[in-house]
């Protein structure tokens, strides 16, 4: 059987995993009886809920005597790395690209990923059936962006097809009138244009990982492209490792795919997508080679983490109410687990009691925070960091590229707010009275933006990012929070009486009956200092009073935070206390005239 190995890359939201569910369903892969699920790679809850790809994932189909490996990749730029390494294990990829949004900043950062690594690109413009959909711009500015980044005559002279993946229909015409269901044109494109994987099968064996896999049975499994040669199940083979020494082992299982399936299979050939197990500790880049010819691939960059969080043991009056899991062994060996799939992850302990816990970006950290809530752990967890670096003696921090599309009465607010952020306008483009922003501003700036961003837009503008590299540091005053806090002085719960007789003062985070304790965070104060309130104090009754009266009281509904919003609203000074059924955001130290103590001290 011929064999075919694609990678699906775009911005994120543009329709790849829905893509990739109509190619498996075109090719006849599943029975007619099966069901299917829609977006059904995305296996993770959060990955359901969020309609994003967090972990690139694997699968393959048989169309016309060819194999297909198809690896849907994740679309932000937290989970770049990802696609970097990808595009050492395959021949060719779609990109694709939304009809009416056009090439976006992960556009930019997946192609360019793709041209670097030399691999045959099909451009598929998604969404063909949006009413305001553009085809021939969009393919003007993919064009416009492959000459940008440096593209060979050979390489602008690229493949088209327009299709609908929400509706399965496909066709090699802009025009959504030629619209035809099925995938089978985009199936025949990759058979047409994307080149067989080039190896030689009589050579020593050579298969390197470039993404791992993690279970309970057999641990680590390294999943990437067998460059040459045969690998057999329970033969002995060896492991040249990133240090350079060796290491043999057996060969416990391979695992090949097929449909949204993993079957077990007791060889594979040069070219084959396959998982294998039986080396525990294998790592992303590791060569596996014949016993007797140990000769290593080039080692397979991964990107350094840009941002750190402590993550510690719950110390709050509350801890133990909500979550099954409080103690820091349990995290310690919860977050060491997740390290063994996601090498964009690293981990050092703080002290006793908290670890430091670097990774690619907000949105990287902040899944990992949620799925160890949902797991059932209890954890305080402390603002981003940016982590610095020095480069020929100058203390250097992580820049962003970022694009804004915003309405044009918006557009003012934006740049003043960017302004102050010590962003830089690289370029502005209208087009019907949409405005597009570029900008490059270090990624502090970008902490606890995006809840100002939308406030500021009422909720239309969008806004994208991606790692730039790295420059000399900006000022010091960039990323921090502008308004002081409401902090409650007492333990209790929180009465409409107290929280009416403090609306004046700044927006509440709680409405009446929530229980609080001292040192908590319970509002935002209109000024730019902390403030410490009672927010549990009742009514006093006296006989001329009567106690109905208090139901008379209207409040404002509280604001509503959810965990990325917590972390990037907190201080230095304070922390988010996350537990399976509630975030709390409270100071690091609880006791008020302690506090006091410490911020004269300062």
């Amino acid at each position: 059987m011929k064999r075919r190995n694609i990678a699906i890359i775009a911005h994120v939201d543009h329709g790849k995993t829905t893509l990739v569910d109509k190619l498996l369903q075109s090719s006849g892969t599943f029975r007619d009886n099966e069901a299917i699920q829609e977006r059904a790679l995305d296996s993770n809850d959060i990955e359901r809920e969020r309609g994003i790809t967090i972990l690139a994932k694997t699968t393959a189909i048989n169309y016309k005597d060819t194999h297909i490996n198809i690896l849907d990749t994740p679309g932000h730029a937290d989970f770049g790395g990802e696609v970097e390494r990808i595009m050492n294990m395959v021949d060719g990829v779609l990109l694709v690209v939304d009809a009416y949004e056009g090439t976006m900043p992960q556009t930019r950062f997946v192609l360019k990923k793709a041209m670097e690594a030399k691999v045959k690109p099909i451009v598929i413009v998604n969404k063909i059936d949006k009413p305001a959909a553009r085809p021939k711009e969009v393919i003007d500015e993919v064009m416009d962006l492959f000459i940008e980044l440096g593209a060979d005559i050979d390489d602008l002279d690229f493949p088209v097809a327009y299709c609908s993946a929400i509706n399965g229909t496909s066709s090699y015409e802009p025009e959504v009138e030629t619209q035809e269901p099925g995938m089978e044109k985009i199936l025949d494109m990759i058979i047409k244009y994307i080149p067989e994987p080039k190896v030689e099968l009589d050579a020593p064996l050579q298969f390197q990982p470039a993404l791992l896999d993690y279970n309970d049975f057999v641990g680590r499994i390294g999943i990437g492209l067998v460059k040459r040669g045969t690998i057999k199940l329970n033969s002995m083979v060896s492991c040249v490792r990133i240090d350079g020494s060796i290491k043999q082992f057996r060969v416990a299982k391979i695992y090949g795919y097929l449909g949204l399936k993993r079957i077990e299979i007791d060889h594979a050939e040069a070219g084959d997508i396959v998982a294998i197990a039986g080396l525990p500790d294998i790592s992303v880049g590791e060569t596996v080679c014949d016993i007797n010819h140990p000769e290593a691939l080039p080692l397979l960059r991964i990107d350094e983490p840009t941002l750190q969080m402590t993550f510690g043991v719950n110390t709050s009056p509350f801890c133990g109410r909500e979550g099954k899991i409080v103690t820091a062994r349990k995290i310690e060996e919860r977050l060491i687990k997740e390290t063994e799939r996601d090498v964009s992850l690293k981990i050092t302990p703080n002290d006793s009691e908290s670890f430091i816990v670097s990774g690619r970006g907000e949105l990287h950290l902040s899944i990992l925070i949620e799925n160890m809530r949902r797991e059932g752990f209890e954890l305080q967890v402390s603002k981003p960091k940016i982590i610095e670096k020095e480069i020929d003696g100058v203390i250097c921090e992580p820049y962003e590229e970022v694009q804004i599309d915003v309405p044009e009465e918006y557009v003012g607010n934006v740049i003043e707010a960017l302004g102050n952020r010590e962003g830089t306008m690289q370029n502005m483009t209208s087009l019907e009275n949409q405005v597009k922003l570029q900008y490059l501003i270090p990624t502090r700036g970008l902490i606890g933006f995006m809840t100002e961003f939308m406030t500021m837009t009422k909720g239309y503008g969008i806004l994208n990012h991606t790692f730039s590299d790295y420059r000399p540091k900006a000022s010091n005053m960039i990323g921090t929070r502008k308004n002081g806090v409401l902090v409650s002085m007492e333990n209790g719960s929180a009465t409409a009486y107290a929280l009416g007789g403090l609306e004046d003062r700044g927006v509440m985070f709680i409405e009446p009956g929530v229980e609080v304790y001292e040192g908590m965070i319970v509002g935002e104060n209109n000024h730019e200092n902390d403030l410490a309130v009672n927010v549990v104090r009742g009514k006093n009754l006296t006989n001329t009073r009567s106690a109905g009266k208090d139901h008379t009281v209207v409040l404002k509904r509280p604001k509503q935070m959810s965990l990325e919003v917590c972390l990037d609203y907190i201080n230095d000074d304070e922390l988010v206390e996350v537990t399976p059924l509630n975030y709390r955001m409270r100071k690091a130290i609880l006791n008020t005239s302690e506090r006091k103590k410490q911020d004269s001290r300062k």
